[in-house]
């Protein structure tokens, strides 16, 4: 993971998310990209026959506010002991990240939280645009703790399989790795197979099948991370369509909405 990709804003939440990058950029001797996005034809406006019209001031002060944030984003890593680069795009959030993206390993994000103004499922849908993982952090995290336990939610679908192949980077140096399966497997590939390609790459991880209960799915994984103090929940994005998870719920959209965990995503 050493092209590491980074939403960055002006939010509470951006210095977590450009910690935790700087700290994957130490840790696999990195370069992090922090990528500023404005969705500048939100300033365009069309009447019915056919004219077209610039919301000049907005425009002006939103190109402004960019050109500050860069500004200090460069004050801020000046001193940091990792190679960084600035990229500005002047696209929606999801468009911009999932270009940049192609030639990246890793990008992160932030869960929405309370917050309106991000795409409720800003990195569920990058997971879905994009070949490489998505690590989305919630709004109150400063970083990741690469000593907590990892959490594997596995029902041996070929997401969860892609999700696994994607954070091994991240299960080594010694933490607990556990993959939790809701019931029996019924997927392509049994738990088994996956603690073998674990192995394999020294990483010896243990399954747990839980019994799903009265609880729903999402509801029986969220507390297995309690009870293991997980700091971090690997899991494959969208194994239903996705307009379905959107119509009638599912594990990734729960996950998502409810972020408290970081969550590394892969479809």
């Amino acid at each position: 993971m050493r092209s590491i990709l980074v939403h960055a804003d002006n939010d509470a939440a951006s210095e977590g998310r450009l910690q935790a990058a700087l700290d994957l950029a130490r840790q696999f001797e990195g370069h992090v990209t922090l990528m500023i996005a404005t969705p500048l034809q939100q300033f365009v406006s069309f009447d019915p026959f056919g004219g077209t019209y610039f919301a000049a001031e907005a425009l002006a002060k939103a190109q402004a506010d960019d050109l500050a944030l860069e500004s200090k984003l460069s004050e801020r890593l000046a001193n940091e002991d990792v190679p960084w680069d600035i990229a500005m795009a002047d696209g929606d959030i999801i468009g911009a990240l999932a270009g940049a993206a192609s030639l990246a390993d890793i990008t992160v994000v932030s869960l929405p939280g309370k917050r309106e103004s991000l795409p409720p499922l800003l990195a569920g849908d990058l997971a879905l645009a994009t070949p490489v993982p998505v690590l989305a952090l919630p709004q109150d995290v400063k970083t990741l703790d690469p000593d907590a336990p990892a959490m594997i939610a596995w029902n041996g679908s070929p997401q969860a399989a892609a999700a696994l192949r994607a954070a091994v980077p991240l299960l080594g140096g010694g933490r607990k790795v556990v993959l939790v399966a809701v019931g029996q497997d019924d997927g392509t590939f049994p738990g088994t197979d996956a603690l073998r390609y674990l192995s394999r790459h020294d990483i010896h991880a243990e399954l747990l099948v839980v019994e799903r209960g009265a609880d729903t799915v999402e509801e029986r994984l969220e507390e297995e991370a309690a009870a293991m103090g997980a700091g971090l929940i690997v899991m494959g994005a969208f194994g239903r369509s996705r307009l379905r998870e959107t119509l009638f719920g599912g594990t990734t959209q729960y996950l998502l909405t409810n972020g408290r965990y970081p969550l590394l995503l892969a479809h």
